[in-house]
């Protein structure tokens, strides 16, 4: 009975996720309205998100000890205890390499060399191919935001405009990635290979990704030159940043990389005489704390995901959505709309193509869409919407780093405009499905659906063994 309730949609379960925006993001909307500085912050993330878990726990059947459990399952998956072990250590990383001289010669460094006028795009164009080349937005954000920043303040920039840049950029590459997990999720849900997704994927995330880059070289410059002042910069200290790209870019584990960056920078802070073995382990410390916002928000989100999740509200979600599906065009529309609503209510787009992705795979088998183009579709609007979410681990991730390395109070809510990439992504998505410019890539017949269903377990397979290898 557990396992048949569990499968029963319910709108009533998407209750306390409503809460939550409603009380945050409604409050910052009021009190930005009365002119108070820094509306979105007045009400914290973490307490609203707080008055949500505390809401799902009073609804649905069971004991508390069962709903306990429930959310406890959510909050120690394995996707979000690595977001989470990610947080505090880019964290720290952050503020130990600051700490040293790090961010003040990495940005110097940068100004020294790019124009201020290609800055922005300079950002967006290193970030795209971090985020491309490792796979992982999270880490392109946590290794480019405090350089992004410090280049902003220091040359008039907007930091928002920044950040948006550089988080564009990660969510270019998070999108595209070989080796992402939304990626290899969406290709393993619709039993495709990843090289045939990856086709279709790129005539339309390249075209959004040159447009954004003509915006910023417009949009992106400074509104009066900047006095720069002292350039002056140490090549030792630009070292840590350097290394922990490159480690990235050369595929080593996260937590490895970020590791090898905190004792990088530490050591070369104590033989420079920045810091001493007492300032280091501080500053560890520092960082560690500094995360505890975006730390607890994203842990009460996964529990309520699945609290959200075993109550019936994504299935629910999903149902909804599959009644308004007509036609072949329609069904595209539909799986776009599944996997972004999935990923508003979970605020994790790899989780979002999880949950919706077996429903796409039989819409797009019912409705003759190409299983290429629907992971294509997944993919996209997943981190369309995962990079425009102010609560989703991107922003929160950049507003936090932000505050925390330069004492610059930012809200998530001040980057959503600054999205350049992902609102016009999101655009090209659409385009892609009207105007299907992007199908061409698709040589096989799509609609040979006996000749698809025999290749989608091999096609499986071989995505898998790939992304081992």
């Amino acid at each position: 009975m557990e396992h048949e309730r569990n499968k029963r949609g319910s709108g009533l379960a998407l209750l306390p996720f409503l809460i939550f925006i409603t009380i945050y993001l409604g409050a910052g909307l009021i009190l930005q309205a009365q002119g108070v500085e820094m509306a979105f912050y007045q009400f914290p993330s973490v307490t609203a998100m707080f008055i949500a878990v505390l809401a799902s726990f009073c609804m649905g059947r069971g004991s508390i000890d069962e709903k306990f459990a429930i959310f406890a399952r959510g909050a120690a998956n394995e996707n979000v205890l690595t977001m989470l072990m990610i947080y505090i250590l880019a964290g720290a990383f952050s503020t130990v390499a600051k700490a040293m001289g790090g961010v003040d010669s990495t940005v110097n460094l940068g100004l020294s060399i790019v124009p201020v006028p290609l800055l922005a795009v300079g950002v967006f164009i290193i970030s795209a191919f971090m985020g491309t080349a490792t796979g992982t937005s999270m880490g392109t954000i946590t290794a480019i935001v405090p350089i992004a920043v410090g280049v902003a303040d220091k040359s008039g920039l907007s930091i928002p405009l920044l950040l948006g840049a550089c988080v564009g950029g990660a969510m270019f590459g998070d999108n595209l990635s070989m080796i992402s997990d939304t990626t290899i999720a969406a290709t393993r849900t619709q039993g495709c290979a990843l090289r045939d997704k990856f086709r279709v994927n790129f005539l339309i995330a390249l075209p959004a990704a040159v447009i954004t880059a003509l915006v910023l070289l417009v949009v992106g410059r400074p509104e009066a030159a900047a006095e720069m002042g002292d350039l002056s910069f140490s090549i030792v200290k630009v070292l840590p940043y350097v290394a922990v790209l490159g480690l990235a870019l050369a595929g080593v584990n996260v937590f490895l990389t970020l590791t090898i960056g905190i004792f990088g920078a530490g050591i070369i802070g104590m033989l420079g005489g920045d810091l001493t073995i007492f300032t280091f382990a501080q500053a560890i410390w520092n960082g560690f704390t500094g995360m505890s916002e975006i730390f607890f928000l994203a842990l009460f989100c996964g529990g309520l995901s699945e609290l959200i999740a075993h109550n019936g509200g994504i299935v629910w979600l999903m149902e909804k959505l599959r009644r308004m599906i007509r036609g072949h065009r329609s069904a595209q529309v539909g799986i776009a709309a599944m996997v972004s609503l999935a990923d508003c209510a979970t605020a994790n787009n790899t989780v979002a193509i999880i949950v919706s992705g077996n429903v796409a795979k039989d819409v797009s088998r019912e409705y003759r869409v190409d299983p290429r183009r629907a992971a294509s579709l997944l993919d996209v609007f997943s981190c369309v919407f995962q990079g425009l979410l102010p609560y989703g681990a991107q922003l929160l991730t950049a507003a936090t780093l932000t505050t925390e390395i330069f004492q610059i109070e930012m809200s998530p809510v001040a980057i959503v405009p600054y999205m350049w990439y992902c609102w016009i992504l999101a655009a090209f998505g659409l385009l892609s499905i009207f105007v299907p410019y992007a199908d061409g890539t698709c040589r096989r017949d799509p609609w040979n659906w006996e000749y698809d269903t025999a290749e989608s377990g091999v096609a499986e397979k071989k995505a898998i063994r790939e992304t081992e290898e």
